[in-house]
């Protein structure tokens, strides 16, 4: 069960990598502001969430599980916010480039 739950693991952290990957190469290639805005946010978001599922197996205690997923909930939230913020700056300064 050990080598399912590490396959797992591998499978779910490379995955979450690559997502994160796609959004440096959004946030570099795309024109604007805000469609780089929505590259990052959308690819990281799912990019940690699949990291943090790989590593919910990997934990030693449901603490732990609790505190990956708190994490990743907190990253969740603080990210709508700063991009939220971004976008209205952005709009409200006609800034882009």
């Amino acid at each position: 069960m050990s080598l399912v739950m590490d396959i797992l693991t591998i499978c779910a952290v490379s995955a979450g990598a690559l997502f994160f990957l796609a959004g440096t190469v959004g946030l570099l290639r795309f024109p604007d502001t805000l469609t780089r805005l929505h590259a990052l946010t959308k690819v990281d978001n799912l990019g940690l969430g699949l990291i943090v599922l790989g590593l919910l197996p990997q934990t030693s205690s449901v603490l732990f599980a609790v505190k990956l997923v708190f994490v990743w909930l907190l990253v969740q939230l603080s990210g709508a916010v700063v991009t939220q913020l971004i976008a209205g700056a952005v709009r409200h300064h006609g800034a882009d480039g």
